[in-house]
């Protein structure tokens, strides 16, 4: 459906106006041209979109879902197509935007050209007809290939947020006729892999059996730029403070705090109750620097003493296996290892952590809308959420 900005443009006019002949006018295209944009939008997306009575043109539901992820994917858009040259809201193209987030991205024309399956030319010459709206070059060269000025990585990200929004409207769309398309995105940080998300992809899944579900990992820079580039749709984890940057809200589900573990047969566990002194006179499994989970560490450290040795990893098979044949002691989430503690792997040290308490919940863009589907799936999660996030132990 974004493949035609034009015909999208023009669709909306519409809805706003109430009127071909007013549409036509404001667009600067014949009636015949509005009639014609509208129909093949109709037949691509399986809706009738408009309703036309004695009174004007309405918008039946379906265009209405249609023209409100129109206002919200050009309101991104437009402001920043405007700044640059006010004819690009009429000229640019979506293939020209297209070119120009590959060519962003992937640093070369030819490389951006093989993302999106076109002749390296045809991808240099998009790009190029941007430029010469724009009156300056979008790219400058440098030693790790063609670097993005400001004004593109602006223009990029726009239209980024832009083509998420469409690819929105399609699954509400489908939703109207009783169909699912699109996927959910989640970011999923450590804690949530191991308990929030498995339960609530469960619950999900009683009512929704088929909508792919698709769990990224990764350093949590990683997933915010890609939750602020439209490619993930939220984050489930620790939370920031402050939130990392103005166009992110966090929404606090519930509070988690930091445990040791050990080998059940550990020394440490007949010293109960333990010290932190005792505990950070061993060795000692923790996350890598940067994470919420080792700042609270650092933070006990600073008072308690520094381990004899660390181990930094941020993999949960590794601090298992690790604590499973040595004195190692692992310092984790509670919820993250709960599923170990339960199942006899591991246990927990009994020291006094209740000043590790830190906030665990969602991560979103600021004015983000999410799908039914999407809307349905955050309220599993809160349900989850709600029904039992502190382990039993």
């Amino acid at each position: 459906m974004k493949s035609n900005l034009r015909h999208l443009r023009v669709f909306a006019a519409v809805v706003a106006t109430g009127s071909i002949t007013r549409a036509a006018e404001r667009v600067l295209v014949s009636q015949p041209a509005v009639t014609q944009a509208v129909g093949k939008l109709e037949v691509l997306l399986g809706h009738t979109l408009l309703r036309r009575t004695p009174q004007g043109v309405f918008a039946t539901a379906a265009g209405g879902v249609l023209a409100a992820r129109i206002g919200r994917a050009f309101g991104l858009l437009d402001p920043v197509l405007a700044d640059l040259s006010p004819r690009l809201v009429l000229t640019a193209t979506a293939a020209q935007l297209q070119a120009l987030i590959a060519t962003r991205e992937e640093k070369s024309f030819t490389l951006a050209a093989h993302r999106l399956g076109l002749a390296q030319p045809t991808v240099h010459r998009a790009v190029s007809h941007l430029e010469l709206e724009v009156g300056h070059p979008l790219f400058e060269r440098g030693a790790q290939g063609i670097i993005a000025t400001r004004a593109a990585q602006t223009l990029a990200q726009a239209a980024r947020l832009a083509f998420a929004e469409l690819d929105q409207a399609e699954a509400d769309l489908a939703e109207l006729a009783g169909r699912e398309v699109g996927r959910i995105v989640v970011g999923a940080m450590p804690l949530s892999r191991s308990f929030l998300l498995p339960r609530t992809i469960a619950r999900f899944r009683l009512n929704r059996a088929t909508l792919p579900i698709k769990a990224l990992d990764g350093p949590y820079d990683d997933l915010m730029a890609g939750l602020r580039r439209g490619e993930v749709d939220f984050l489930i984890g620790a939370l920031r403070d402050p939130a990392p940057i103005g166009d992110i809200v966090q929404d606090r589900l519930f509070d988690d705090g930091l445990l040791f573990v050990a080998r059940r047969d550990h020394p440490i566990l007949s010293q109960e109750p333990a010290r932190l002194a005792q505990v950070f006179a061993h060795p000692v499994v923790v996350a890598t620097e940067g994470t919420p989970t080792r700042r609270a560490f650092d933070a006990l450290a600073a008072t308690h003493g520094t381990p004899p040795s660390l181990v930094e990893t941020g993999s949960m098979i590794l601090m298992r296996e690790l604590l499973r044949i040595s004195d190692h002691l692992g310092c984790i989430s509670r919820l993250q290892i709960a599923a170990e503690i339960g199942l006899g792997v591991l246990a927990p040290v009994p020291v006094d952590l209740t000043d590790t308490l830190r906030p665990i919940g969602l991560t979103l863009r600021r004015d983000w809308l999410p799908t039914r589907a999407q809307a349905a799936f955050l309220a599993d999660l809160r349900a989850v959420a709600a029904e039992g996030p502190r382990a039993p132990f």
